[in-house]
C-alpha cells in the first residue's frame, strides 16, 4: 500500500558532499572532546606531582628562547602559550569533567611564556655589547673581581672601565702574569694599565664552546692580557670583596700546609678555588668520571650541612635544661642551614653550590617539620630559584649535569624496590654494609647513564668507568678527606694541624691514584663526534618522564630514550671541519682519522678539531691524504662518499694567485675553502667557504654523504652575542 505525502527523492552527489561538510566540524569536535576526556582520565589517574612539571615548562620556555632565532618568534611562542592558557580557561570554565586538564594546560602555558619573558629580560639587562675589534687600549679601571689562576701562571682581573672610542662604560677581563706585583690588586682598587683586548669569540665550530654567549651574560665586552706595568691610582679600601679575599686567604693557607696536587685539591674543597689544579689532574679526574668532586656541589655542601647538624644536635643534647624546653632538631637545622649558607658564600656561590644549598636547606626544613626530606618537589624548588635568578645557566653544562644527577638520585631512591632494599631490618653489620655498597654502585651507574648524553653533547667525550671509581672516591672524599681538612683547619688555630694535614694529603693522594689509574685503563674514555640537540632532547624528555611520572605510564619514557640511543650510535663525524677564521681545516676519512691543514699540537683549534671529529688517533697532515695534490698555495683533495667523488680545493697561503688560474681551479672543484676573500670569478660547483662566507656563518661542518652543511650562525639568530660577533 502506497504511503501518501511528499515522494522520496534520491539525494544527489552534491547534496551528499554538502551534508558531509556540515557534519565534519561536529565530528572533529566530538573527536577532540573524546581526546580531551581521555587526557583528563589519564591525568586524574596518574597522581603525579604537578610542581616539578611547572619548573620543566618554565625551563622549556627559557630553552625555546635560545633555540628560536628571531624576536618575532619569541613573541609568537609566548603569545601562543598564553592564548592556549586563556583558551583552556574559557573552554572548560566551570566544567569539572576537565578540571585536571584545564589546570595543566593553564599552568604549563603560563610557565612556558614566563620562561621566555624572564630570559629575554635577563639578556636585555645584563648583556654587554662587545668592542668593535681587537685593540690595544689604555685603561683607567676599577677592580671588580680577582680570580687566582696559579696553574696558568696568571691572575684574572675583572675591571670596570670605559671604551674611549665608543664613549661607554664596559666590563673587561684581563690576565695579569704572576711575575707582577699583585699585592695591591684587590677588589675596589683603581688602576691604570695597557691591555691587548679581544671581543669575546664565537664558537670555533658547530658544537664547540660558545664563549661569546657566556661573556654576554657575564657582562664582558672584551677579554685580553696585560701589556707593560700596572699603576695603582687608588688602593682598595677593603670594603669590597671581603668574602673573595677571605676565600683567597683560605686557599693560600691550605696550599701552604699541603704542597703539590693534593694541596690544590684540598684548597678546592675548602674554598672552591680550583685555579691551582693542574691541567693533567683536571684531565685525569674528568676521564675517571670524578670531576664532580672538584666542583663545590651537592656532595660537599651536604657533607658540611650534615656534619654541622650532627655536631649541633649532639652538643645541644648535653644541655638537659635546653633539651627539655625546645625541639633540638629545629635548632640543629638552623645551625646547619647557617653553616651551609656560609660555605656556599665562601666558595663563590656557583650554580651547583647554590642549588645544593637550597636543596639542603629544604631538607632541613622538612626534617624539622617531620616531613619527607628527599623529594622531587625539593629539587624543583631549587631549580626554579636558580632559573629565576640566572636563567641563562639552563644551557650550560653545570646546571644540566648537577640537576640531572640529583634528579637521578632522588628518582632511584624513591623507587619502591630501592626503598625496600634499604629498609631497616635485623641483620649483621656485614650485610648492612654490603647493601649500602651495592646501592652506592647502582647509584653511580644510574648517574653515569643520566649524565652521559649531556657530557657527550658538551664535551664530546665521557669516562666509561666512572661508576666503579665513584664507589671508592665518594666515600673517601665525604667521610675521610673533607672531615680531615675541616679538623686540620680547626687545629691550625692552635698550631696543631700538621699531623692532620698529613693524613688529609694521604687521602687526597689516594684520590688522585684512583683517578689516574681509572683514566689510564684501555677504553676508559670514549670520544664521539658532535651530537645534535635533538638527540639530547630525546634523552632529556625520556629521563624526565621516567623520573617525574608515576605508575606504569612512566615506562613510556624509555621510548624517546631508546630512540635517542639509536640515533646516538648512528651519529657520524663531519667529513669536513672548517674553523671560524678558515685558518684551520680538518678532513675525516671513513676510518675516522683526522687530517689537518696545519699541524699545531696543543693549540685550541686543533683540540677542538680532534674533539668534534670524535677521533682518538693521532691527527695527520692533509698532505698525507690519499691522492691529495698540494703545492705551497693550495691542496686539491678528492673525497669519496656515497658513490661520488667530491673535489676540495683548500688554500694554504695568502700569496697572490692569478685570477684566471684560480677561476679555472674553482670551476673543477665542488668545495673551495680559504681564509681570505676569493674573487667572484671563483665559482665552485657547490660551496665557496671563503672569508666572506665564514664571517657571515662562522665555523662550518660539512656532511658530504647527506650533502648537508651545519654552521655556527645557523643556531644563533638575532641574539645579542652573535649579532655583536658577526658584525666585527
Amino acid at each position: 500500500m502506497a504511503t501518501q505525502g511528499t515522494p522520496l527523492v534520491p539525494l544527489s552527489d552534491t547534496d551528499l558532499t554538502a551534508d558531509a561538510a556540515l557534519q565534519r566540524p561536529w565530528r572533529m569536535r566530538d573527536a577532540l572532546s573524546r581526546f580531551a576526556g581521555q587526557l583528563e582520565a589519564f591525568l586524574a589517574a596518574s597522581g603525579f606531582d604537578r610542581g616539578p612539571w611547572l619548573v620543566v615548562a618554565f625551563a622549556a620556555g627559557i630553552g625555546s628562547w635560545f633555540f628560536l632565532s628571531q624576536p618575532w618568534q619569541w613573541i609568537a611562542a609566548a603569545s601562543m602559550a598564553t592564548l592556549l592558557s586563556l583558551a583552556s580557561q574559557t573552554q572548560w570554565k566551570g566544567d569539572d569533567r576537565h578540571a585536571h586538564l584545564r589546570l595543566a594546560v593553564t599552568a604549563v602555558g603560563l610557565a612556558f611564556a614566563i620562561g621566555i619573558a624572564i630570559i629575554w629580560a635577563r639578556s636585555e639587562m645584563v648583556g654587554a655589547e662587545a668592542i668593535d675589534r681587537p685593540s690595544l687600549m689604555q685603561l683607567d679601571a676599577r677592580i671588580l673581581e680577582r680570580d687566582e689562576q696559579p696553574s696558568e701562571d696568571w691572575v684574572r682581573l675583572v675591571l670596570a672601565t670605559r671604551d674611549a672610542e665608543a664613549g661607554r662604560p664596559i666590563k673587561v677581563r684581563v690576565n695579569v702574569p704572576l711575575e707582577h706585583d699583585l699585592a695591591a690588586l684587590d677588589e675596589g682598587a683603581r688602576i691604570r694599565l695597557r691591555a691587548r683586548l679581544m671581543p669575546p669569540s664565537a664558537p670555533l665550530l658547530p658544537g664547540a664552546y660558545d664563549f661569546a654567549r657566556s661573556a654576554w651574560f657575564d657582562g664582558y665586552a672584551a677579554t685580553g692580557s696585560l701589556v707593560g706595568e700596572i699603576e695603582i691610582v687608588e688602593a682598595s679600601q677593603g670594603e669590597d670583596g671581603a668574602i673573595a679575599r677571605l676565600q683567597r686567604r683560605l686557599s693560600s693557607h691550605v696550599r701552604e700546609r699541603l704542597e703539590g696536587s693534593s694541596g690544590s685539591i684540598a684548597a678546592a674543597f675548602a674554598s672552591g678555588d680550583r685555579g691551582a689544579i693542574s691541567e693533567a689532574d683536571e684531565v685525569a679526574m674528568r676521564d675517571a668520571g670524578l670531576t664532580h668532586l672538584l666542583s663545590i656541589s651537592g656532595l660537599h655542601v651536604s657533607a658540611v650541612i650534615a656534619a654541622a647538624y650532627f655536631i649541633a644536635l649532639k652538643l645541644l643534647a648535653l644541655w638537659p635544661w635546653l633539651t627539655l624546653r625546645i625541639r633540638l632538631p629545629l635548632v640543629a637545622a638552623c645551625v646547619a642551614a647557617g653553616a651551609g649558607i656560609g660555605y656556599t658564600l665562601l666558595t663563590g656561590a656557583q650554580v651547583p653550590t647554590v642549588r645544593s644549598c637550597i636543596g639542603a636547606v629544604l631538607v632541613l626544613i622538612a626534617l624539622a617539620l617531620g616531613r619527607e626530606p628527599l623529594s622531587m618537589r625539593m629539587v624543583a624548588v631549587a631549580a626554579g630559584v636558580v632559573l629565576i635568578l640566572w636563567p641563562e645557566t639552563l644551557v650550560g653544562p653545570s646546571f644540566q649535569m648537577s640537576f640531572s644527577a640529583v634528579i637521578a638520585i632522588v628518582a632511584l631512591h624513591n623507587a619502591k624496590p630501592v626503598r625496600d632494599f634499604l629498609a631497616p631490618r635485623e641483620e649483621d653489620w656485614a650485610r648492612w654494609f654490603g647493601r649500602r655498597v651495592i646501592t652506592l654502585f647502582v647509584t653511580g651507574i644510574v648517574i653515569e647513564v643520566a649524565l652521559t648524553p649531556i657530557v657527550l653533547f658538551h664535551f664530546h667525550r665521557a669516562g666509561l668507568y666512572g661508576a666503579f671509581a665513584n664507589v671508592i672516591a665518594i666515600p673517601l672524599v665525604t667521610f675521610i678527606s673533607m672531615p680531615l681538612i675541616a679538623i686540620a683547619l680547626l687545629f691550625d688555630v692552635a698550631g696543631l694541624g700538621a699531623p692532620v694535614w698529613w693524613l688529609a694529603g694521604q687521602s687526597l693522594d689516594l684520590l688522585l691514584v684512583i683517578a689516574r689509574t681509572t683514566a689510564s685503563q684501555p677504553g676508559a674514555v670514549k670520544l664521539v663526534p658532535h651530537i645534535g640537540l635533538g638527540i639530547v632532547l630525546l634523552f632529556v624528555v625520556g629521563g624526565l618522564w621516567l623520573a617525574l611520572w608515576r605508575g606504569r605510564a612512566r615506562l613510556l619514557g624509555f621510548a624517546p630514550a631508546c630512540i635517542g640511543a639509536i640515533l646516538l650510535v648512528q651519529s657520524a663525524a663531519p667529513d669536513v671541519l672548517i674553523a671560524r677564521d678558515g685558518h684551520d681545516v680538518g678532513l675525516v676519512d671513513t676510518a675516522g682519522r683526522l687530517f689537518l691543514l696545519k699541524d699545531s699540537p696543543g693549540s685550541y683549534a686543533q683540540e677542538n678539531l680532534i674533539e668534534l671529529a670524535g677521533t682518538e688517533a693521532k691527527p695527520r697532515l692533509m698532505t698525507d691524504w690519499p691522492q691529495a695534490r698540494c703545492n705551497a698555495d693550495f691542496c686539491s683533495v678528492p673525497i669519496e662518499r656515497s658513490d661520488r667523488t667530491w673535489h676540495l680545493l683548500v688554500a694554504r697561503s695568502d700569496e697572490h694567485i692569478d685570477e684566471r688560474a684560480l677561476a679555472a681551479a674553482c670551476e673543477k672543484s665542488d668545495i673551495v675553502i680559504a681564509d681570505r676573500w676569493l674573487p667572484f670569478s671563483c665559482r665552485p660547483r657547490w660551496l665557496k667557504a671563503d672569508r666572506r662566507f665564514l664571517e657571515d656563518n662562522g665555523g662550518t661542518a660539512i656532511y658530504l654523504g647527506d650533502e648537508r652543511i651545519e654552521t655556527v650562525g645557523a643556531y644563533q639568530g638575532d641574539h645579542g652575542w652573535w649579532m655583536a660577533t658577526s658584525s666585527q
